[in-house]
């Protein structure tokens, strides 16, 4: 990897691998997967829309002739889509790379299928089923990995513990800021029982910077500061680098990849720093078992030992590119 940082051009050539890349129909999503097709991987496609996925399938294809690629159905508010994706996933011949990309927000207070308040139920929730539900998939490729992204708006978040469905109270940007801490305390406890089941898959985080997309298509208040966003910071092209890093880079198992540059806001990726509260195994430990609860599906996963781990136990070098 060059010393200033990892972008599209640093990805490796990805023949034989199989990439599930959410929410990969537009966005930064969409440049995730078109990376990783040029580089001659299989990318499924999971998203809601079949329509726009195949539209975005052949938008690749127009710039990579001969991409091979699938639609994989998924709706991460719908925990009986999350089951289905995994069980058609699970036929592939292989799965080398899950790309937790896709993410929600709206200022109007909606519920997943489940009941579930939306933007927890699909940024964490979702994400939390359908990797749970790909694990043993995934544990059949040795150098496998789960990516999970978050956002810089983890920093001085809170989860509200007592009001996870928001019967009480909904507040549009605290509640998407919960659920990218909530991201980052799943991926940092599946690290820790990951290594704690000495299971060959590796868990790592991203995050895009700041990025004009259309994630905020809920608002025409939103739309307008994307559009701004992206002219000022970054497109999605460059924020699908720290996904493109954490899914195909040299990196350390549990680490935090994105944005290296004006404040971690745009630029080459490189290693970066979450906040201490996302470092909690005590808080990380209360949501897994939440996570469990309301779901209903348990991956499986031993718990972490800091003292055997103090003793020598779970330690792992970084990670290079998958082979």
């Amino acid at each position: 990897m060059p010393s200033e940082g990892f972008t599209t051009a640093d990805v490796p050539d990805q023949s034989g691998k199989c990439f599930i890349v959410t929410g990969a129909n537009t966005g930064i999503g969409f440049e995730v997967a078109s990376a990783l097709a040029a580089r001659r991987a299989r990318v499924l496609l999971a998203c809601r829309d079949e329509a726009k996925a195949r539209a975005g399938m052949d938008k690749i294809r127009r710039k990579t002739p001969g991409a091979d690629l699938a639609f994989l159905p998924l709706d991460l508010a719908d925990l009986a889509s999350v089951r289905r994706a995994a069980e058609l996933a699970a036929k592939e011949p292989r799965v080398d790379v899950l790309i937790n990309n896709a993410g929600v927000q709206g200022p109007t207070l909606k519920h997943t299928a489940q009941g579930f308040e939306q933007t927890f139920g699909v940024n964490h929730l979702g994400c939390f089923a359908v990797t749970a539900l790909l694990l043993p998939k995934l544990m059949e490729m040795p150098g496998s990995r789960v990516v999970v992204t978050s956002s810089g708006q983890h920093r001085g978040a809170k989860i509200e513990w007592e009001d996870l469905n928001a019967q009480k109270n909904y507040k549009w940007l605290p509640r998407y800021g919960a659920s990218k801490l909530a991201n980052l305390l799943f991926v940092f406890e599946l690290d820790r029982r990951l290594r704690a089941a000495g299971a060959p898959v590796t868990a790592v985080a991203c995050h895009p910077g700041l990025v004009g997309t259309n994630l905020a298509r809920g608002s025409w208040w939103g739309n307008i500061a994307m559009s701004l966003i992206g002219l000022l910071f970054a497109k999605p092209a460059m924020g699908a680098w720290g996904a493109l890093h954490a899914a195909t880079g040299r990196i350390k198992p549990g680490g935090y990849y994105g944005p290296t540059g004006f404040s971690g806001l745009r630029g080459p990726s490189g290693e970066g720093v979450p906040s201490e509260e996302a470092r909690s195994p005590q808080v990380a430990k209360r949501l897994w078992d939440v996570s469990v609860k309301m779901t209903g599906i348990d991956p499986g996963l031993p718990l972490w030992n800091p003292v055997v781990e103090r003793n020598g136990a779970g330690k792992v070098p970084p990670t290079p590119p998958p082979s």
